[in-house]
């Protein structure tokens, strides 16, 4: 999402590192490109996460591209916000284009050179189509709250921390689009109560610590 803030800290590359090691495994048994996951609650250090591991591939010569969610939402966020406010039936996954993202994700993985993808405008609170070209990468990295739900991961990654536990984080960021009020606080609750099961289909676990814990591998 153009506009975003995103500051990579120590633990963040710990943690990239730590998971491109065990990609560097799964790549030297086969050919071919893979999708990883990263999901977790507003605020875990999602796509912190997904570009210190962008850039730790990068530097054992491994090529990635990164999809992130907010690009895929059906409505920009200023927008998204009111709609919820409107009806908070609205928060959810049918918040965001789901199967688009996964078209996109399963045209990488059949060898496309590029794809014409949404990328949202926050200030401006519009959606615009830009083309992301993949060239020679070897594993798409896809962040975001819901994308445990993709049917195109080939590994899911779950960061195991609340919105209780990252809600500093969150102030710093400011990721809503108005200030943490208590309708915000509803609506990291319900996020919490869908997004909290997904670690049961978690291949890999990021712990509380930051410690790399894998599941069910």
């Amino acid at each position: 999402m153009r506009g975003d803030s995103i500051n990579i800290e120590a633990h963040h590359r710990r943690v990239g590192g730590n998971i491109a090691t065990f990609m560097e495994g799964i790549l030297c048994e086969g050919e071919g490109r893979f999708c990883i996951t990263i999901a977790g609650e507003s605020g875990s250090g999602k796509s912190e996460t997904a570009i210190a591991l962008a850039t730790a591939l990068a530097e054992d010569g491994v090529k990635s591209v990164i999809f992130h969610q907010d690009d895929y939402f059906v409505h920009p966020p200023k927008t998204n916000d009111k709609t919820r406010r409107a009806d908070i039936n609205w928060v959810g996954p049918q918040e965001v284009h789901l199967d688009m993202m996964d078209d996109h994700i399963r045209a990488f993985l059949d060898g496309a050179d590029s794809i014409d993808k949404p990328l949202v405008d926050y200030e401006s609170d519009t959606i615009h189509s830009v083309t992301m070209n993949m060239g020679d990468a070897r594993i798409a990295i896809a962040e975001g709250t819901y994308t445990s739900l993709l049917k195109t991961a080939s590994y899911r990654l779950f960061i195991d921390r609340s919105h209780l536990q990252t809600r500093a984080h969150r102030e710093q960021r400011n990721r809503g689009v108005s200030e943490l009020d208590e309708f915000t606080e509803q609506v990291l609750e319900i996020e919490h109560k869908i997004i909290s099961t997904h670690k049961t289909i978690a291949d890999i676990i990021i712990e509380e610590d930051y410690s790399v814990t894998k599941a069910m591998l």
